[in-house]
């Protein structure tokens, strides 16, 4: 190579490098305004034309319902506790479920028993966000891209719902993600008004479609649990309705204990059994950096008008059922490791905890160093691992809602009890003037 070519080639490198760190740098010092570069529309907002009424009636417009091939909430993992890799699509999934929730940790459930039926609820799960393009503030409803992430999601996060029942699972023109992002929030409520109004549909088609007595599971992440939390204020609340829902899993968005609960028309759900309750957490590992998080939540009016600044989020530990409690990782029933880009996943049993901070409300799942193992790619900044909410406790989800159904019905629990809190002790007591991490504010 000759030596101004060469000359040439390595400064082509050294801005490469360049742009590659600088990136970089902009990411870990300013990743909201990153991300918002990144991924807010820069096009008008657009009105979405109401759904036809009957529009919910079309298998098509579900990912998830009864008799519909290839549903994937159908996917379960492997039934060992060990990593074999899991089947890659809904189809390999078989009829059989898999033993109660303790075999996460066994080879085969005790003394080989069988599989427990499938429950008799209905649950109508809303997926989390998966259009993340800038070209719209709503998703198409023929989005490959978009609609390849949530056939991923659902069979990851639905699937831990789906032995209660049947699963219901509408597609719906979500907001992007910009429009979580976008300092422009009246078009941004405007493009997620309109994602509810789908949803809305959708559910009003899966009340006329399943039995009047029929036991109701409602459960969502992210946008989708946004979505729920409108739906149990405006149509839910103070109806004969409230009285059908066993419980509302509302995970991966913040719901405040002093400005929201009272306006769902659902308690927070206080023990492990208790049914016609809410439960919601947000997963951080440590060290965790939850501002972005809380600057936004604190930013907000709660359903009862006030601020939800400074107020405590609601936070159910998934391992005991119990709202601001500890659970050590060995009563970890199975986190489901993703595999295979997400395709598929295997129950590993005993590795995560959870503990819900002192603070604010965030649940602390552990060293951000043992967590990345279990969650191989997509942890948000300051350690959030919003996108594994669910998997992180696959088994504990699963064993938890068949619990407040058997509660429901009056039946005797097919899953054992869920695990005991840990005692916390008085010197571990977080002051009022520290961080969800511990650290003293500056």
């Amino acid at each position: 190579m000759e030596p101004a070519l060469a000359r040439k080639f390595l400064y082509l490198i050294a801005v490469i490098i360049f742009l590659i760190l600088g990136i970089g740098l902009a990411y870990q010092l300013a990743p909201g305004w990153f991300a918002r570069t990144a991924l807010v529309p820069s096009t008008e907002f657009v009105e979405q034309t109401a759904a036809a009424p009957n529009t919910y009636d079309d298998p098509k417009m579900w990912f998830a319902r009864p008799g519909l091939e290839n549903d994937p909430s159908d996917w379960r993992p492997p039934e060992a506790g060990g990593e074999a890799p899991a089947p890659d699509s809904a189809g390999a999934a078989t009829d059989k479920l898999i033993p109660p929730a303790n075999a996460a940790t066994e080879a085969a459930a005790p003394g080989g028993a069988e599989a427990a039926p499938r429950g008799d609820a209905a649950i109508f799960f809303v997926h989390p966000t998966s259009y993340y393009s800038r070209s719209s503030w709503n998703a198409p409803l023929d989005d490959r891209d978009a609609n390849h992430r949530a056939t991923l999601f659902m069979q990851g996060m639905a699937s831990a719902f789906g032995d209660a029942g049947e699963v219901w699972a509408p597609r719906y023109r979500q907001a992007t993600l910009g429009a979580f992002l976008a300092e422009d929030r009246v078009t941004a409520g405007k493009a997620i008004d309109a994602a509810y109004r789908d949803v809305e549909q959708a559910f009003e088609a899966f009340l006329e479609a399943i039995p009047k007595d029929k036991p109701i599971i409602l459960a969502g992440h992210s946008q989708g649990a946004l979505h729920l939390t409108t739906l149990l204020k405006n149509r839910i609340a103070g109806t004969p309705l409230a009285k059908r829902i066993v419980a509302a899993y509302v995970i991966g968005w913040p719901v405040s204990r002093d400005t929201d609960i009272a306006g769902l028309g659902l308690p927070a759900c206080e023990t492990p059994e208790q049914k016609g309750c809410i439960l919601s957490w947000a997963s951080f590992a440590e060290p965790a950096d939850p501002q972005m998080v809380l600057d936004a939540y604190d930013g907000t009016v709660g359903f009862d008008g006030r601020p939800r600044r400074d107020t405590r989020m609601l936070c159910t530990n998934p391992i005991t059922g119990i709202p601001d409690t500890a659970a050590k990782r060995s009563d970890n029933l199975g986190t489901l490791k993703p595999v295979d880009g997400f395709k598929g996943g295997s129950l590993i049993a005993g590795r995560i905890g959870a503990k819900c901070d002192d603070t604010r409300g965030l649940l602390m799942i552990g060293d951000a160093d043992i967590a990345k193992h279990y969650a191989p790619s997509y942890v948000l900044p300051g350690n959030n691992y919003h996108v594994f909410d669910i998997t992180l406790f696959w088994a504990n989800v699963r064993a938890d809602v068949l619990r407040r159904l058997a509660t429901y019905e009056g039946k005797p629990s097919p899953v054992p009890p869920a695990a005991a809190p840990l005692p916390v002790p008085a010197s571990a007591t977080t002051s009022k003037n520290a961080t969800p991490t511990g650290k003293a504010k500056s």
